[in-house]
């Protein structure tokens, strides 16, 4: 350093350099004002700037897939509003023919720029897909066999002049055109979790369209009932602003619940027909942790459909009723969750902390979907507003409900000599749907359908008197037995 700055010229001639060159620049200013009309000063001036262009300077925005643990809505919306300016033509693309899809369906494969314009704003988009780890060696999740993840993201590239006109209009009208775009081309999915899920990637589920026709029109159910649920569906949808004002998360819980059979899978095919949600089968079976099940929350888009089905079956989730059955139970299970691997820890608490804790609104327009065959057994926390919100009892066969499916299977719309007969059947009989449903299904002809009903509600007849007999033998028994233990249990 000091040698460099022996070098150095002093302080002085600096100054009387800089000096020499200011005066130098206003001579020659003061020539041209003097010496050149105006019009010859603009001339000069612009050809000097067309030889010697001033470079603009740019600014680039990111925009990631995820932001932290939720999805960023504004990457989904570009992706949507980019797909529809790709052209077949252009540079490694996906290309997907779904079943029933319209038409052909063009998304990113790897890098790709897209040019577009805004205003005359010249814009450039760039997509980069890269995984993580890729320079290093990478980290295998025990279960996938597969890289942790990948980081997905768009740039989008402006001159600095333009920011503020591109993040004030050109961001929200590329919002509003997404929006626009999946109205139109909106296709029902049915998620599933992967096979092997990692759970720090993006590709928890997999999905395929959902191909069940399901509509409340075709559904055998009490007109007054489908008019109520529908009714429900509407409130809940409309009610954005309602849900913020008053402080709550926007989703609602519903609880369906009757004999198998009896329709729960149609019903809620048919809501998400009738909202264009799509759906999310969460088996519960193959969550091990709390924390996997906040993950999978996370990972669902909104205006979707949440479904856990048969969840008084799905895991063994402890009763907290306080009864001697239930606290043997708690220490049983206490005791062996000493033997667990340290990884299964879900528990009720997650369960209920997922339907409608702090973590239910990192999200909004969801619905919850619970079903089960056998309500008694589902615990009270459970039950409650604010988790399952509307309980819809999916009841046997009536009359109302067996025209609808004569109408919808075999096209009868007025009287058949058969129809009284066959509804006095179901009023006195507790038959499924998907029982008349079967035998409506074996014949083309109306006259053979709708006798191979009456036939097949006359053996069910048979069949409950011969087994009402046997359950009253049983009874007697039963009761027998229930007096003994009674009076055993008196003498303690």
């Amino acid at each position: 350093m000091a040698v460099s700055m022996a070098h150095m010229p002093p302080a002085s001639s600096i100054f009387s350099m800089y000096a020499s060159i200011s005066a130098s620049i206003m001579l020659l200013q003061t020539m041209m004002n003097q010496l050149l009309p105006l019009p010859a000063q603009r001339f000069l001036l612009s050809l000097l700037r067309r030889l010697f262009p001033r470079r603009p300077s740019h600014s680039t925005l990111l925009i990631e897939e995820r932001d932290g643990l939720s999805s960023n809505e504004l990457f989904s919306a570009a992706e949507t509003y980019l797909c529809s300016l790709l052209r077949p033509d252009s540079h490694r693309l996906k290309l997907t023919k779904r079943p029933n899809d319209p038409s052909l369906s063009l998304r990113f494969a790897s890098s790709h720029s897209i040019p577009d314009s805004h205003r005359g704003i010249p814009l450039l988009w760039r997509f980069v897909n890269e995984e993580h780890n890729k320079h290093n060696k990478p980290h295998l999740d025990e279960r996938s066999h597969h890289p942790d993840s990948e980081k997905r993201y768009f740039e989008l590239t402006f001159t600095k002049e333009s920011r503020d006109t591109v993040l004030e209009s050109y961001i929200p009208s590329v919002l509003a055109r997404a929006k626009v775009i999946k109205d139109q081309n909106k296709v029902v999915k049915l998620h599933t979790l992967a096979g092997a899920p990692s759970y720090s990637s993006s590709s928890v589920w997999d999905s395929v369209n959902l191909e069940h026709p399901s509509t409340f029109d075709t559904l055998a159910m009490e007109a007054d009932l489908k008019k109520r649920i529908k009714e429900d569906l509407d409130r809940f949808v409309r009610r954005k602003d309602f849900y913020r004002r008053v402080g709550r998360a926007w989703k609602r819980g519903y609880l369906l619940y009757g004999p198998p059979g009896t329709g729960k899978s149609s019903l809620i095919a048919a809501m998400a027909n009738y909202l264009k949600f799509d759906i999310y089968d969460l088996e519960l079976t193959n969550v091990r942790r709390d924390s996997d099940l906040r993950k999978l929350l996370l990972r669902t888009a909104n205006r979707s459909i949440l479904v856990i089905e048969d969840i008084d079956c799905t895991v063994d989730l402890p009763d907290r009723k306080g009864s001697p059955a239930a606290v043997a139970a708690a220490v049983e299970g206490a005791n062996a969750h000493l033997h667990r691997p340290r990884d299964t820890q879900f528990t009720l608490s997650g369960l209920l902390n997922f339907i409608d804790g702090l973590w239910s609104s990192c999200g909004d327009e969801r619905i919850i979907v619970f079903t089960t065959n056998n309500k008694g057994k589902l615990d009270p926390a459970l039950l409650r507003p604010g988790r399952m919100d509307m309980h819809i009892h999916m009841s046997y066969l009536t009359p109302d409900g067996f025209r609808l499916l004569a109408s919808t299977y075999l096209g009868i719309q007025g009287h058949h000599p058969s129809l009284p007969e066959i509804e006095n059947l179901i009023k006195m009989k507790n038959i499924t749907p998907a029982e008349v449903a079967e035998e409506l299904m074996k014949f083309d002809d109306v006259d053979l359908s709708l006798n191979e009903v009456l036939n097949f509600l006359k053996s069910k007849t048979n069949e409950d008197e011969d087994d009402t007999k046997t359950i009253s033998e049983k009874d007697v028994e039963v009761g027998v037995a229930k007096d003994q233990v009674t009076a055993h249990d008196s003498d303690f």
